[in-house]
């Protein structure tokens, strides 16, 4: 009995894991502002060419924003204070120097450019969920498409979680749920 109990823990503990890092894909500001300013941008779904260039600067912006963030950083000095940077292939950059931090285990990784991707194509989604930016850009969407609507979130976080299990991400940087820095920079 105490082998399907531990058995099932690990399960729900990887399941638990995969749905907390596709919380932590996309940055919480950049998805705010986008859906702050998508009513605003879009008029309502009731666009004119001008509220489409605006609108399509927005979606490009915030999904440059969500790909970027996957390769910022962070971490804490000796005095406490918490430095940014960009993982490159020698470590974090620009760093001022750090005598209690090796930099060089910051550096760019396969899972960063996993990340960056699927973070761009999950914030796809949430733009393809956006009713005014389907509005906007797609007016004569019809009803029989909307399933597609419904069919896509599960899928896609079905395929993110997964991805998710294989790459798990350790990065906390600019946009990212900030952690303990002993947490942070042990699993690096």
């Amino acid at each position: 009995m105490t082998k399907i109990t531990d058995s099932t823990k690990t399960v729900k503990d990887k399941a638990l894991t995969g749905a907390g890092n596709l919380i932590k894909l996309l940055p919480t500001g950049t998805v705010f502002l986008f859906q702050f300013l998508s009513p605003v941008l879009t008029n309502n779904g009731h666009c004119r060419p001008f509220n489409k260039y605006l609108s399509g600067a927005l979606i490009g912006f915030s999904g440059l924003s969500c790909f970027f963030s996957s390769f910022t950083d962070s971490y804490t000095d000796s005095d406490g204070q918490t430095h940014y940077g960009v993982a490159t292939r020698k470590g974090l950059w620009p760093s001022p120097a750090s005598g209690s931090v090796d930099l060089s285990s910051y550096k760019l990784r396969f899972s960063d450019f996993v990340h960056a991707f699927l973070s761009l194509f999950v914030f796809a989604v949430v733009v393809l969920l956006d009713s005014n930016t389907v509005d906007c850009f797609y007016p004569a969407f019809e009803s029989t498409d909307k399933v597609l609507m419904m069919v896509l979130p599960p899928a896609v976080g079905a395929i993110s979680s997964s991805v998710f299990v294989l790459f798990p991400n350790t990065r906390h940087g600019i946009g990212y749920p900030s952690s303990s820095s002993q947490s942070s920079s042990s699993s690096k």
